[in-house]
This record gives C-alpha cells, structure tokens and sequence, in this order.
C-alpha cells in the first residue's frame, strides 16, 4: 500500500511458546517446517540496534536528510545515529539507488506487495509491458477492495496469483540488486478478502513467497503477523530472517512475536505513540522500535 497499514487493527493476545521447528495442523492438514539446515546464503539483519530507515511515500531522496534519515533526534534528545537498513519502495526506486546505498555501505530492503495489488504504478515504471495491477486483474485473481485503499485482495491459492507475484520479486527486487525484500498483505487469510482462505492456505502461499526470495539469494521479512491475533507469527518462524511489525504497542500485539525475541530482528513502527510511550519497552524487548509518520514519508524518531 501507498501508505502503513495497521489503523483498524486489533489482534487478540493468544499465549504462545518459543519454538525452533513448528507444526502447524489447521482442518486436518499438517504442514512441517524446519529451521534451516546451514547458514543463509542471504543477508540476515543482526540483532541489536541497527539504526533503519523506512520511506515509502515516493522514490527516495539520496541527497535529503529527511528522506536519508540523518539529522533525526533520539528520545533523549541526542543526533540519531544514521540508518544502515532502507526499506524502500521496490517499484519505484530504480537499481542506481541501491547501487549508491550499497556503495555508502547500506543494506536496502524491498517493499512489494504480494497479498493484494493497487493500481499505484505505469508499466512504464514497472518496466514492462502489462502492469502487474492489469495482469492479475484480467486474470480474475482479484477478490474484495481492501478497505480503505484503492487495491484488491489476492486469490493466493491460484497458480496465475504465484507466478506473477514471483515474477514482480525477480524484476524489482533480485534484478535490483536488494539485500531482502518485505512482503505486505502476507496475514490475508484474517482480512475479508472475499475468498475463503484458511491459515494452512496462508501458511502454503507464503512458505512459496519465502522460498522462492530465498533462492534469489534475498533475505526475507515478513509484515505484521502479529495482525491475525493466532500462532501465525510463530509459524513462519523457521523461514522469516526479520519482522516487520506496526504498532504492536498501541494494540499490545507485541507478545505474538516472543518467538522472534533473541533470536531474529524485530522492527517496529509506531505513528500514534510519542517515543516515550513506547521505546522503553521496545528496549526492553529487544525491539527495534521507531515513530514514524504515517504515510511513510522518511520522518522519523528512532528509539536507537
């Protein structure tokens, strides 16, 4: 989506336990999925306090310090340090912008969306032929309009829906030359999407998602499982290299992400909560916490 979601949200808290090797049965069907046998081939974003940018309002401003993140303020007042992690829009930031990231020593994660399509971008900017929006749409794979924004609900179970939301990774994100890549609209079996879609149906779709990023040689994070108030988030786990999370303080979802704590890198962004009211406990939970605004503009105030 052009701007964060996570506004009508409200999970319900469901106690959940670390687990390195999930099984998840859901009507009767079990899946397996175990943590990986050997190092990733990929960038994995280390725990701690690496300092992150997320910008996804227009194409980003190599040569703005608000877009770039380097005169931000920490809650004690003191200069932020610079962000080493852009989360950028992967559409409409060309290869050149992660090249120069790259060359300033940055790591660059791509935006896309794979749950829902928005007719946000030309073919131009797309660099191909047919829209993505226009290829899924003429092959009937568009369920509900996402409420509140002009997109539609993906028919994720639909070979057509897999092959051209794979083919949009490879183009704007591996061709591009990003470390990693964010999924949105990967929780959309807990929305009314308008197909009938099941925790098992989202758990397939995604475990494709990651896999195939995987084999780009991408890193992958996944966005706000922490949304569908159940044991989503856990059960992505083994192949998630980083969370993604939005206001998991301002609707206590936090704790839905406890697998994760210690063990992978979770961010979190909060638009309603004055870093006061939220870094402490981002602190104390390991969470890379920032305010920022809530159309993703590059304002921000980093907790770190």
């Amino acid at each position: 989506m052009r701007v964060a979601r996570g506004v009508a949200r409200n999970p319900l808290l469901l106690r959940l336990r670390t687990v390195l090797v999930i099984v998840v049965v859901v009507a009767g069907l079990t899946v397996s999925l175990s943590t990986r046998a050997h190092a990733a081939s990929w960038w994995v974003p280390p725990l701690g306090s690496q300092p992150w940018q997320w910008e996804l309002d227009h194409q980003l401003r190599l040569t703005s310090a608000t877009d770039m993140g380097t005169h931000d303020r920490l809650p004690d007042g003191a200069h932020a340090p610079a962000p080493v992690i852009y989360d950028i829009d992967g559409i409409i930031n060309p290869a050149s912008t992660v090249v120069h990231l790259h060359a300033m020593g940055k790591h660059v994660v791509c935006y896309v969306e794979v749950g829902a399509a928005g007719n946000y971008y030309s073919a131009q900017s797309e660099g191909i032929p047919t829209t993505y929006f226009a290829q899924l749409r003429d092959a009937g794979e568009f369920g509900n309009r996402v409420e509140g924004y002009p997109e539609y609900y993906l028919n994720i179970t639909s070979k057509t829906t897999v092959s051209i939301v794979e083919a949009m990774i490879r183009q704007q994100c591996s061709a591009k030359g990003f470390d990693a890549v964010e999924t949105d609209i990967d929780t959309e079996y807990a929305d009314d999407s308008g197909f009938a879609l099941t925790r098992m149906d989202e758990v397939r779709y995604m475990t494709t998602v990651a896999t195939y990023i995987h084999g780009l040689g991408m890193g992958w994070w996944i966005k706000n499982p922490d949304d569908t108030g159940d044991g989503f988030a856990a059960d992505m786990y083994p192949l998630a290299d980083a969370v993604l999370t939005e206001q998991c303080n301002q609707y206590d979802s936090c704790g839905l992400l406890r697998p994760y704590f210690g063990h992978k890198a979770v961010f979190n962004a909060e638009y309603s909560l004055a870093p006061s009211r939220f870094c402490a406990r981002d602190d104390a939970l390991g969470i890379n916490g920032a305010q920022f605004s809530v159309a993703l503009t590059g304002v921000r105030r980093p907790c770190r």
